[in-house]
């Protein structure tokens, strides 16, 4: 089941989810409708908050860029009670973002190159990993989701104020997508 995308301005995308566990209700159905949903959308990842949920889970897609990225031919995976552990700020790198939350906002967000994080696969085993390149950064575009915060907190207050008005546009329910939206009330 293709399920509504909640966009900017819902307060569960601004709440830090929560862990859960095997016997979450109906957690199977739930990601396969995540699957449907993000397919829907053309997104290649999606976390629990943008659609309603306030646990830590996220499905990542990056087999669509697959002509970009050959490395990623197939890449699909669901990640359960996902964190952050580490950051490697040794190198960092600037590249353009956006949202199915925050949709027709793209803005550069500079994100380090290598992260280590902890998270359990859709049979609840235990990964404890470092990761690099494109998928560090949507890991951390998603993973940002589970702890209440947006792309748009990591760019500089000039272009958070330049972006006002199309921020403005999204709480007033003033912009068009090609999936289905909850607003902001």
């Amino acid at each position: 089941m293709i399920l509504p995308i909640y966009t900017y301005g819902q307060p569960v995308l601004r709440k830090v989810a929560q862990d859960i566990d095997a016997n979450y209700p109906d957690l199977k159905t739930l990601i396969v409708n995540m699957w449907e949903t993000l397919a829907e959308s053309e997104g290649i990842g999606l976390a629990a908050p943008q659609i309603g949920l306030p646990i830590r889970l996220v499905v990542i897609d990056l087999d669509p860029l697959k002509e970009d990225f050959p490395e990623y031919t197939g890449f699909k995976k669901v990640f359960i009670n996902a964190h952050i552990v580490d950051y490697d700020d040794t190198k960092t790198e600037s590249s353009s973002e956006g949202c199915l939350s925050l949709p027709a906002i793209h803005e550069n967000v500079v994100r380090p190159t290598r992260i280590h994080v902890t998270y359990q696969d859709e049979n609840f085993e235990e990964h404890d990993e470092w990761v690099d390149g494109y998928l560090a950064r949507v890991m951390q575009h998603e993973f940002d989701h589970l702890d209440g915060k947006m792309f748009i907190d990591r760019i500089s207050p000039l272009r958070k104020q330049l972006i006002k008005s199309k921020l403005k546009a999204l709480l007033q329910g003033r912009f068009r997508t090609g999936y289905r939206v909850k607003v902001a009330k």
